[in-house]
Order: structure tokens, then sequence, then C-alpha cells
């Protein structure tokens, strides 16, 4: 392609002569620097117009893009509407958490007045219903209101305040119950403690031979107290921690032989006689099932068995009231052990 280019008659012609791949990228220059400056007078004009109130131009702008304001604006109201669902569903599920967590609460020990105070709102938080006037309130002294909830669903469509608030409540109630639950978690855990803490685990597995109260002493067969449960095994047969606790200390007593006591908190402790061995030493924390011992014949002992205390501020206790595995009754066991050693049979202490 040739283009000529001249002034007069008397004038030099110019000629430009562009091939066709020149043309291609001459045009899509030029429709490229259309679109710009028509973008530029879009952007800097007419949208200045519009915000700006312009006479003309803002009325003929507004007609010109009223459709596509009116479908923002449904688009934005259906999203509202979503949203505030969503809202309302949340809301929902937490005033049903509410009440999953007043009853696990009541569950785990927490008392009510330690719940209204995480409940109270914070100093300066408007108090709900705060600033309302209407039919029952005169300004003074708020009426009591009951239990409060259900799911948020506005009869119209809410406003992004709205919601805005909305979710700021949830937000806080969301924290709340995380609190609540927090606080229900660490009175579980101290429950759970308190449990391990106590010596419910059978120190032997086998049958007990004799249990606790008055018998027949094997040796002397003079009516005695027996202050613990005997629990018949071979030599070397493993003992195993009733409760966790602390290894107060290992002795030897001349009744009680080769001796292991645990200390397990609240005055609370156990004691292991007539040991082989000890496999722990004092200071030692142990887990309740840990293995700390093996069965023996040591002391004042007619038989290889384990004699378990159980002491609360050093008095003896009936362990069988902490070993709710154990079978009862005892006086029956004690008396089997009677009339073994009325026969000349073994029997332990």
């Amino acid at each position: 392609m040739q283009i000529m280019i001249t002034h007069d008659v008397s004038a030099r012609v110019r000629v430009f002569q562009f091939s066709r791949w020149q043309l291609a990228l001459l045009c899509v220059g030029l429709v490229f620097l259309l679109m710009l400056s028509s973008g530029a007078v879009y952007h800097w004009f007419f949208l200045k117009a519009a915000r700006e109130g312009w006479p003309v131009v803002s009325s003929v702008v507004k007609w010109v893009v009223r459709d596509e304001i009116a479908q923002r604006d449904r688009f934005m109201r259906e999203n509202l509407d979503a949203i505030a669902q969503k809202v309302g569903e949340v809301q929902a599920k937490l005033v049903r958490l509410e009440a999953v967590s007043e009853r696990v609460s009541g569950l785990a020990g927490v008392k009510p007045e330690e719940l209204r105070l995480l409940q109270q709102p914070a100093v300066g938080a408007p108090s709900p219903g705060a600033g309302r006037t209407g039919p029952g309130s005169s300004g003074g002294t708020p009426a009591p209101v009951g239990g409060r909830g259900g799911a948020y669903l506005p009869l119209r469509s809410p406003t992004l305040e709205e919601l805005n608030d909305t979710v700021t409540g949830l937000d806080g109630l969301s924290d709340l119950h995380a609190d609540v639950f927090t606080l229900i978690e660490s009175r579980l855990f101290e429950e759970r403690m308190r449990g391990l803490m106590v010596p419910s685990a059978t120190p032997v597995d086998g049958p007990v031979g004799s249990g606790f109260g008055f018998r027949a002493d094997p040796f002397t067969g003079r009516t005695a107290l027996h202050t613990g449960l005997d629990f018949p095994a071979e030599p070397g047969t493993p003992i195993r921690a009733a409760a966790g606790g602390v290894v107060l200390g290992l002795g030897v007593h001349p009744e009680y032989g080769q001796t292991l006591e645990l200390d397990h908190g609240n005055q609370l402790s156990t004691l292991y006689a007539h040991l082989h061995r000890a496999l722990v030493k004092p200071g030692d924390i142990v887990r309740r099932g840990q293995v700390i011992a093996e069965v023996g014949n040591t002391g004042r002992s007619t038989g290889p068995h384990l004699h378990f205390e159980v002491l609360l501020q050093g008095v003896p206790q009936n362990p069988a009231r902490f070993l709710g595995a154990q079978p009862a009754p005892w006086e029956a066991a004690a008396r089997r052990a009677l009339r073994t050693d009325s026969r000349g049979g073994p029997v332990v202490k």
C-alpha cells in the first residue's frame, strides 16, 4: 500500500509505502489508542460527573449504567441474604452448644456461679436491650428477661452494619464458649488426676488370701487386727503401683520385712510389704500400674505373698473400699484362711 501526501500542486509529493504486516500493526495501534482514550474519558469525565452530580452529564451517565447498578444492588442483596442465613445457622449452633456446655459443666463439677462470672459483660459493654424503649419498658429498672436464643432469621434483608454487629456478637459468644470448655477440660483433668492418685488398681493379679479386719494370728493363734490385704503369689511376681505417686521410702521392718511406701497426696499413702526386692528408689515418681517391686517372703510371713495397706493420715484403711474390683465379702476370705490354718496349711499375713 502506498500513501501520497502533498500540500499543493507545486509542492513535493511524499510517498509512504506500507507492507501488509505494517498496516496490520498500525491498525492494532490505532485501536489500542482509541480504547485507552475512551477509558480515560470514561473514568476522568463520566465517573467524576456522576460522583459530583454534574447537571446534565450525571443524568446521562446514570441512565446509561442504571442496569449495571440495579444488577449490582440485586447481587449485593442476594449475597447479604445468603450471609444472613449462614449467620443464623451459626447462631443456632452456638445456642445448642451453650445448652451442651451447661450440661457438661454440671457433670464436670463447674459451679453455676463460675459460669455466671464468665458470662458477665465486659466493663463498658452495652447490655442486651440497653437504650431501647417500648411497651413494658419505662426507662427505669429493666424487667427480668428469661433465656433467649434461636436462629437469626430477619424479616427483611439486613444491612452490612447489622451483619457486622451480629458477627461481632457471635465472635464474642464463641470466645465465651471456648473459655467455658477450657474450664470444663481443666476440671475433668483434675478429676482424672484425682482418680489416678487414688489406689484403686489391684497391685497383684490373683485372689485375696486374707482380708482386712480381725482374724486369728497365724503364729500365735490369738485374735489380732489385720491392717491390709494379702495377695498370695509366687516369688518374683511383679507388684504394680495401685495409683500414681511418689516413692516415700524403702525399709526393712521386723514384721513386714522389706517394705515400700508410696505417697499419693492428700495424706493418702500405700504400703507394700514382704517384698523380695524393690525396683524403684525414694523420690521416684511412679505412674498407676507401673511395676515397682517383686513378691517375696521376708519378715513375719508364712509364705510368699504381698501385704498391701492403704493409709489415710497414717491410719490403716480397708483397701477393699478403694479396690472396687476386689471380690467381697472379705470376712469370708478371712474365715477360709482360718480354716486353712486349722488344717495345718499355709497361712499368710
